[in-house]
């Protein structure tokens, strides 16, 4: 017999995932309606509210790593989550020159669409101990195209996004000041770009790795 504080967590989780997927299909469902009916340039508005606080739910998952609530290896979920997070905060919302860019559709039209594969499969995985393999199957193959997008269209933004940063000089800490401290956010976001050049393919073969194991796993059973 499970455990209370098992069943707790599997009663956390299922709810948690089940939420987000809610957030995550409302950003889809409202990106779509909006290049609809109104053009691309017009998606960002449309989807803000629910977008960061959506995206921004998924620092939990930061936290359900560290204690034990999921297996995730959180070298591999915190630099998705990190970047994610600046693009929608540190780009998106602090840059409104960014938010009409066609690469915002993109963007948000390939995360919605791989976190509402993930969180209905967590979500159904939690609730009654196993997915259907179709959703096993969605979970781990879609990735191969929807990943290169989003990549691409967050790298797009951030670089879109230089020449306001730069201007603006928005979040920039300049000496001198009572904390001999100075901070550019225009190179930090210059060094931001230069992460995705090891982390992209490194987080790319990762996936395809698990991709291959869980598979693997599937068919055994």
């Amino acid at each position: 017999m499970a455990s209370f504080s098992s069943v707790l967590r599997r009663v956390y989780l299922t709810l948690y995932n089940w939420t987000v997927f809610v957030g995550w299909f409302q950003v889809l469902y409202l990106a779509l309606k909006t290049l609809k009916e109104s053009g691309h340039e017009h998606v960002y508005d449309a989807v803000e509210r629910p977008l960061l606080l959506t995206q921004s739910a998924a620092v939990l998952e930061i936290l359900h790593g560290l204690v034990g609530l999921v297996r995730s290896p959180i070298t591999a979920t915190l630099p998705q989550i990190g970047s994610r997070l600046y693009v929608a905060w540190g780009i998106l919302w602090s840059f409104p020159e960014t938010r009409s860019h066609i690469l915002v559709s993109s963007l948000v039209i390939s995360w919605s669409i791989t976190e509402i594969i993930r969180y209905s499969f967590f979500g159904t995985k939690e609730a009654l101990g196993s997915a259907p393999s179709f959703l096993m199957w969605l979970r781990y193959s879609t990735f191969l195209l929807l990943y290169p997008i989003g990549i691409s269209s967050e790298v797009g933004l951030i670089y879109v996004g230089l020449p306001y940063i730069k201007e603006s000089e928005k979040y920039c800490i300049r000496m001198p000041n009572k904390w001999n401290f100075s901070f550019d956010y225009f190179y930090f976001a210059i060094l931001v770009l230069g992460f995705y050049v090891p982390g992209s393919p490194h987080m790319y073969t990762y996936m395809l790795g698990q991709r291959k194991k869980a598979l693997a796993k599937s068919k055994e059973e």
